[in-house]
């Protein structure tokens, strides 16, 4: 195997929710395709110095602040590379294609009618994600769990997993007697409703149990419109292939505790994943925390985006940036009750 090459890469958003990208020359490695701006790493230069460098070198625009996004190792045919990205958060200038190449602004909706190389789909993929995911957690009632998340997607969450799992059914009197599921449909459908008119994406985990209270398998025949699946760990290592639930959801995650199951969700091209436990939690107190040093040590064997989970909230966001990670999932650090 060829020795890496490490490329700092640049994830330049304007004003306007536009991602700037570029036309590699036809000569070039992986020519013909789109990119986002970026170059190689020299000896002695730091990932920041590289970026710097490049961006002015390739578009004549002076980067202002920016901060980790993802890490990507990929290997092709010829070499083999680790991509840097970062995203810039701040620049000064107009960018143009100094070195003579195409560049152009692109909504992130649109970068997938692009053809880019294959390492850079992970960017596109951590590029589609906020910062903060929620998983609902307990609650009282179906009236409190929906002024739960609609307090949450008040404050701007945009990412949901609608996490109903049998002992959180049973936890609700009115539901645990519901045998038609009639309340178990109305939560799903009003919390759809919410999620549409925050313009958030919901994200079902429901256990078998709930699946068949409601009349579907695997999430088909649903009338309900949702953006994607979660499984959890067990769910992720007992299946070959994501092709049928893809046929049902855009978007496909899962729940990993180990190398293992990240190597597996990568393997079959799930969209993200959450990493647990970072820290000591009360609801799961037997399980051993990774900690951030292990945390990172995982997180760069795999190139798909993850948010850390366990013990975390909003305030532990740039911790987890530095960490590799696409941000933070919680629970109780999110679902938290009108104030």
């Amino acid at each position: 195997m060829n020795d890496i090459v490490h490329v700092a890469v640049a994830v330049i958003v304007n004003d306007a929710g536009e991602a700037c990208i570029s036309l590699r020359h036809e000569h070039a490695h992986q020519g013909g395709l789109w990119e986002f701006p970026g170059g190689k790493v020299e000896a002695g230069e730091t990932v920041e110095q590289a970026l710097s460098r490049e961006v002015k070198e390739e578009l004549g625009i002076d980067i202002l602040c920016s901060r980790p996004m993802i890490r990507i190792k990929h290997d092709y045919a010829d070499k083999s590379v680790c991509l840097h990205v970062q995203k810039i958060t701040g620049f000064h200038g107009t960018a143009v294609g100094l070195e003579g190449q195409d560049v152009k602004w692109v909504t992130i909706e649109n970068l997938k009618d692009h053809d880019f190389p294959e390492a850079n789909q992970a960017i596109i993929k951590s590029l589609s994600l906020p910062d903060q995911y929620l998983i609902t957690g307990l609650f009282e009632s179906p009236d409190d769990f929906l002024m739960r998340l609609e307090n949450a997607l008040d404050r701007g969450i945009k990412l949901v997993q609608l996490r109903l799992k049998s002992r959180v059914v049973d936890s609700t009197a009115d539901m645990a007697s519901d045998d038609n599921g009639s309340t178990l449909y109305r939560i799903i459908d009003e919390a759809s409703a919410l999620c549409t008119s925050h313009h958030a994406r919901l994200m079902l985990n429901l256990s078998m149990d709930n699946q068949r209270l409601l009349g579907i398998t695997d999430y088909s025949g649903f009338d309900i419109a949702f953006d994607g699946v979660h499984l959890d760990s067990r769910s992720l290592m007992s299946i070959d292939s994501v092709a049928a639930l893809k046929q049902q959801a855009k978007l496909v995650s899962a729940s990993c505790h180990n190398v293992e199951e990240l190597k597996t969700a990568e393997k079959l091209g799930l969209d993200f994943v959450v990493l647990s436990p970072v820290k000591k939690t009360s609801s799961h107190p037997q399980a051993e925390a990774l900690g951030w040093e292990q945390f990172e040590q995982l997180s760069d064997l795999v190139s798909i985006p993850i948010y850390a989970l366990g013990g975390l909230n909003a305030t532990d966001i740039e911790e987890a940036w530095s960490r590799g990670a696409q941000g933070i999932a919680s629970i109780s650090g999110l679902w938290l009750s009108r104030q």
